[in-house]
């Protein structure tokens, strides 16, 4: 799946586009507690689902080469943390769907998690 069909699927505004958006994305994790994301970590194209908006997220990602983060609830990263989510080249989305529903849908396209990636 490629982010483009994320961002259409899940009705997300881009906020951050990043080199990434071109590649397919295998698996996703949908977290808001990133010492279970950082768990979660993969050699495989990947994108964090989350509701949390600090730099950390940035910085989690950035440390488990995560190519995308999708932001639920309708959050919006402050310019800060857009403008370092940009330096890193990892892609920024906002949707207005709750985690369980993001999930949900990426799941039915297609995408899963880590395990299934094995």
């Amino acid at each position: 799946m490629r982010v483009s069909d994320c961002a259409g699927l899940l009705n997300a505004e881009i906020l951050v586009k990043a080199d990434s958006f071109n590649e397919d994305l295998k698996i996703a994790c949908g977290c808001d507690l990133m010492s279970d994301v950082m768990a979660f970590s993969s050699d495989e194209s990947q994108i964090l689902i989350t509701g949390l908006v600090n730099p950390q997220t940035i910085r989690t990602a950035e440390m488990l080469d995560v190519k995308v983060i999708i932001f639920v609830r309708g959050k919006i990263p402050d310019e800060t943390m857009q403008k370092l989510a940009d330096e890193k080249g990892i892609g920024l989305m906002t949707t207005p769907l709750s985690m369980f529903t993001c999930c949900g849908l990426l799941y039915e396209a297609g995408l899963r998690g880590k395990e299934a990636a094995l």
